[in-house]
């Protein structure tokens, strides 16, 4: 007998549900920290005086989100003290990781840019790696929360988990725009409240649910080895049986697309706060449209890309993402060649933050198809981190491309827009075993 395929009411009944909810939280926890690292610190290095290409250079702190699969197999295998057994192995770290935040905004509340700079940078990278190891964290939590078989409950994940994080920085990112835009406050006074903001984040945690822990098998392997057995299990074995399971050749073309899909809209995003106000607005007219309305855009597109993307199926998803993203690049440049137009910018956040939602809320449900519940830490931590270490790795030098151009905003963007078309190419060769492989989730 043939099921009922479910009704678009009941696509979206799904985020709803408890644990749907809980994820749209943790997704507000991850964003978060990119606004004290990101936009937040962006601006304020604008009005201190710099370059932008040391602004740019500011954006090496985000290396920690590409390499932070080096140390997720410790998140998956070392209990906190204490923490763990109240807390569960997901929560205590995701815990111990916000309170690293709070101090580290705390402590920046405290500086002049001008007088600390390199302070400033070691509190940027403390939030960034801080940040970057809670993402491990929920990232596993997210996967952990639902069973193989509830393939409609994680793509809802997937895309709460990007509305949340889009709430955190876009939503939550508007404050200290705000905030400075008032004659009586500061820098300064802007991350006091980012990390009062944080600490408030950080004590929802302690009452959500624990999320159902599919690591007996590996911790069964580790009971009976030595510590070479131990530390190979830790390090290598997520990796190996990536490979294994998947073969070489597809195993290595899904990380190429990974690396590469993103890149473009890094780019955009690095230099972003910086053109905004050399172009002319102000900080008021950032907070309200780059910040407020992309939050809307993004969490109502990310719920009903969610829907749409359950029908489409990822690769077709990926595919119109990709295009979408670069396409919404040129609407930048456009504003690089008018002016600070109200209209423009509104126009242009929008089809971003439309773009912007689609393609990650495919991209997640990418990466979490291809993760095994054994490794959920360590092989999500490592898809994720390399997709992060092509953004930042080579977005860190967009200030540096921005000034050899001489300041030609409309080329950068232009530039930005073909970024994406190298890995549609990878994806488009990896599309029927892709397919496959979501056949094979949704038949179980």
């Amino acid at each position: 007998m043939m099921a009922v395929k479910p009704s678009f009411r009941d696509d979206l009944r799904v985020y709803l549900q408890p644990r749907v909810l809980v994820i749209f939280i943790l997704g507000i926890a991850s964003g978060f920290p990119w606004v004290m690292i990101g936009s937040a610190l962006s601006a304020w290095l604008q009005e201190e005086g710099l370059t932008r290409s040391v602004i740019g250079y500011f954006g090496a702190v985000f290396g920690a989100y590409s390499i932070n699969f080096l140390w997720s197999p410790l998140v998956d295998s070392i209990k906190i003290p204490i923490l763990t057994r109240s807390l569960g192995q997901r929560r205590s770290w995701i815990l111990s990781c916000q309170l690293i935040i709070v101090a580290a905004c705390f402590a920046l509340s405290q500086l002049q840019v001008s007088e600390h700079l390199h302070l400033v940078g070691l509190l940027a990278m403390a939030i960034a790696i801080s940040s970057a190891t809670q993402d491990i964290a929920i990232d596993a939590y997210r996967i952990e929360s639902f069973a193989v078989t509830e393939g409609r409950l994680q793509s809802a994940g997937a895309a709460m988990a990007t509305a949340g994080w889009w709430t955190g920085y876009a939503g939550l990112g508007a404050i200290p725009f705000f905030i400075v835009d008032s004659q009586q406050w500061y820098w300064q006074d802007a991350y006091a409240i980012l990390g009062f903001i944080m600490l408030t984040i950080a004590a929802v945690v302690l009452v959500v649910r624990k999320a159902t822990y599919h690591q007996q098998d590996s911790d069964g392997q580790l009971a009976h080895a030595g510590l070479l057995g131990r530390l190979e299990h830790i390090l290598f074995a997520p990796i190996k049986e990536f490979f294994q399971r998947n073969g070489v050749k597809f195993a290595l073309s899904v990380l190429v697309f990974i690396f590469l899909f993103k890149i473009g809209e890094a780019f955009l995003g690095r230099m972003s706060i910086v053109f905004y106000k050399e172009i002319g607005f102000s900080n008021d007219q950032i907070g309200t449209y780059s910040k407020l309305v992309t939050w809307w855009v993004t969490i109502l597109f990310a719920l009903l890309g969610s829907a749409v993307n359950l029908r489409m199926g990822i690769v077709k998803g990926l595919l119109f993402g990709g295009l979408a993203m670069a396409a919404s690049n040129l609407m930048f440049s456009w504003i690089a060649l008018v002016g600070p137009s109200e209209q423009l910018f509104l126009s242009a956040v929008i089809i971003d933050g439309f773009t912007s939602a689609w393609s990650t809320v495919a991209f997640v449900a990418f990466i979490s198809l291809l993760c095994n519940r054994t490794f959920t830490a360590s092989q999500y931590a490592l898809m994720a981190s390399l997709g992060t270490l092509g953004r930042t790795l080579l977005s860190s030098y967009s200030g540096v491309v921005v000034d050899a151009l001489d300041g030609n905003w409309t080329l950068f963007f232009l530039l930005t827009a073909v970024m994406v078309i190298p890995s549609l190419l990878f994806l488009w060769h990896i599309r029927h075993t892709l397919t496959h492989l979501e056949s094979l989730r949704d038949d179980r």
